[in-house]
């Protein structure tokens, strides 16, 4: 069965140009419950563990310097059947190919900077959940023994 959460990012260029309001009111008119939600700015130490699995890819740098380079939004969603669901709401990595009406195809400036991230599976958007939030900054709308 598919999980009720995920989670996503908000990245730099997207906050830069004001689009934190628009793209929480895209996710909410999509049915999402936003159950934990923060600003921060990642350090170098944190991206490069974040995007760990990355370290062998060529963009890897490029997209250390990108996600440190000014203030990001970090949240947990919770829908049912919220991965998949999100991953079609966010649309194609290359906002030029991106649907219309998704998030990269209204708020992504290019393919590096596609304006947010959403987790690719139940287990990601756990472990990515997990990294920026601890239990007490949580507040679900599900069973919070699957959160």
């Amino acid at each position: 069965m598919a999980g009720t959460y995920t989670f996503t990012i908000i990245k730099p260029g997207a906050v830069a140009n004001e689009h934190i309001g628009p793209i929480i009111n895209v996710i909410n008119s999509n049915g999402f419950h936003i159950s934990a939600l923060k600003l921060i700015r990642l350090r170098t130490a944190q991206a490069s563990k974040f995007y760990e699995v990355h370290k062998d890819r060529p963009f890897y740098k490029d997209l250390i310097e990108f996600m440190t380079s000014g203030p990001i939004v970090v949240a947990i969603l919770e829908k049912e059947n919220a991965v998949d669901d999100y991953r079609k709401l966010i649309g194609n990595t290359d906002p030029s190919k991106a649907d219309e009406g998704t998030i990269r195809k209204l708020f992504a400036q290019s393919v590096q900077k596609n304006a947010v991230h959403g987790s690719d599976s139940d287990e990601n958007a756990r472990i990515e959940s997990d990294f920026f939030f601890s239990k007490s900054e949580r507040f679900s709308i599900f069973d919070e023994r699957d959160f």
